[in-house]
């Protein structure tokens, strides 16, 4: 690498770290909801839970566990969905709300393939 270059990349590393400082904390003011489409109590609620307390610890905010269950997770998927993408909206969605119930359903609220961004897996 010549001179240069290095003193380019090095001049560019440090004017982001002043971008960095100047965006506002996320989550702001409220809570993130996690919706999960299941019963309380069942398995993916209590996953669910345990690691809201994890999240509002790293993220200094609360974090609340909505339960919406019924319809083949539809009810909760839909939920979601209807929430604004604005990142204070997680929700739990697993083989059948994603992959059977668009084989099973002809008119559903969502669209598994283009209302949902994978951020991560449970288990």
């Amino acid at each position: 690498m010549q001179k240069r270059q290095f003193i380019a990349a090095i001049g560019a590393a440090l004017m982001t770290t002043g971008m960095a400082q100047a965006q506002t904390a996320f989550p702001a003011q409220q809570p993130v909801k996690w919706v999960v489409p299941y019963a309380p109590g069942g398995t993916t609620d209590v996953i669910a839970r345990n690691l809201a307390i994890g999240m509002s610890k790293e993220l200094g905010q609360t974090v609340v566990v909505e339960n919406k269950p019924g319809a083949a997770t539809i009810i909760g998927a839909t939920q979601i969905v209807r929430s604004p993408a604005d990142g204070y909206t997680v929700g739990t969605a697993d083989s059948g709300t994603l992959a059977f119930n668009p084989a099973m359903y002809r008119s559903l609220s969502y669209d598994a393939q283009k209302d949902f961004s994978f951020i991560g897996g449970l288990g």
